[in-house]
């Protein structure tokens, strides 16, 4: 309105030419219409979020386009995010008792136990399972019960020590052997000595090792965080090319290994699929929930990937950071477009007539520019 004023006045008075003024500061008011600038972030976000969910990526608000620019590093969970999280008894090494009646007493406590380990070892167990008291999962180390009046311990070396269960040397060096070939081993005890060890097998996922590099390939650091021991979490990093490993950290544990991270100037976005998860995805930069995980995971995270390929992770940030651009390129042309074009109106230069179609083809050419983001299609 001040510049259509001003061109008004200056026609009138420099130039006596109050009608000729009249039509530059009609032709000011029109060119200046914001109607590009109003479609630029909307349009691009509505085509990004739709083709979004044509690839079955769930982008729950705006302003997670503009966090994923920043992204530096990826947290991935290990267990259902990398793997498969179906884990399946591999190996059983008893001594000072019976390989049988180890998975019995074994099997008989995990039955109840709702991790995927101990879902393994109950699955492997003999079907008529012994009756246990006292059941009692310890978070992050394992379990333990009573069955026949003996006191069972099955988890990792913590959980031994805290119960006061000797680890003999042979068990010792075999587990090593077990963990560096990238399973996951547990011991059963009771009377105060390990009585055997358990080996289970998680599978990796078969995208798993493309979504690393394809995530490497756009300039991420990525990094995997799981309760395993170090040998095991290693293996499964070696296969992978992970660019780091954060071993046996506990569940309630892995909000503090996000938060380091961003402690040390990492922009962190966390993908998970488990309750235990669901902290870690609240507390990270980007929180990304796979849609074959829990509802909890989901409702926690910014980004849900409705299936399970962890490929589909390099998918979400390559789309949300193609329409956070596209909207910049929207703003930078709507804007550049009033800036270029309001003198030459003000100049008379511009009728009101080709100053409605240049509006009218600034609004067009952001909405097609929006468009092209239809075209966004899997690597």
């Amino acid at each position: 309105f001040a510049v259509a004023a001003l061109t008004f006045a200056g026609w009138a008075l420099l130039r006596d030419d109050p009608s000729g003024g009249l039509l530059a500061a009609v032709a000011v008011l029109i060119i200046a219409c914001p109607c590009a600038l109003g479609l630029a972030t909307p349009t691009a976000i509505m085509v990004g979020t739709g083709r979004g969910a044509d690839l079955g990526i769930l982008i729950k608000s705006a302003d997670v386009l503009e966090r994923t620019r920043s992204i530096s590093t990826v947290l991935f969970d290990k267990t259902g995010t990398l793997t498969r999280g179906s884990m399946s008894l591999t190996d059983v090494e008893a001594t000072g008792a019976d390989k049988d009646e180890l998975l019995s007493f074994a099997a008989a406590v995990e039955a109840d136990s709702e991790h995927p380990i101990g879902a393994a070892i109950a699955a492997a167990g003999p079907r008529d399972r012994l009756p246990v008291e006292g059941f009692e999962a310890v978070a992050g180390f394992g379990v333990r019960g009573r069955v026949r009046g003996v006191e069972v311990w099955v988890g990792r070396r913590k959980l031994m020590a805290e119960a006061g269960l000797v680890i003999p040397e042979r068990l010792e060096e075999r587990a090593c052997e077990l963990e560096d070939a990238g399973k996951t081993a547990v011991f059963a005890g009771w009377e105060g000595e390990a009585r055997g060890v358990l080996a289970v097998s998680d599978t990796v996922k078969d995208g798993a090792a493309a979504a690393v590099r394809s995530l490497q390939a756009i300039g991420l650091r990525v990094v995997m965080v799981t309760g395993d021991n170090a040998r095991t979490a290693a293996a499964v990093a070696g296969e992978l090319g992970l660019d780091g490993v954060l071993a046996e950290v506990l569940p309630q544990d892995k909000v503090a290994e996000v938060a380091r991270l961003q402690d040390a100037g990492e922009v962190v976005a966390m993908v998970g699929d488990g309750v235990n998860d669901a902290p870690a995805l609240v507390q990270s930069d980007l929180g990304i929930a796979i849609g074959t995980g829990t509802d909890v995971a989901i409702e926690a995270g910014d980004l849900t990937i409705m299936s399970g390929d962890p490929r589909n992770v390099e998918l979400a940030i390559s789309l949300a950071r193609r329409t956070h651009r596209t909207i910049v390129q929207n703003l930078f042309w709507a804007f550049g477009y009033n800036v270029a074009a309001i003198p030459l109106a003000a100049m008379g230069l511009l009728s009101p007539v080709l100053a409605g179609a240049a509006m009218a083809f600034s609004s067009v050419s952001v909405v097609t520019n929006s468009l092209r983001l239809r075209g966004f299609r899997k690597r």
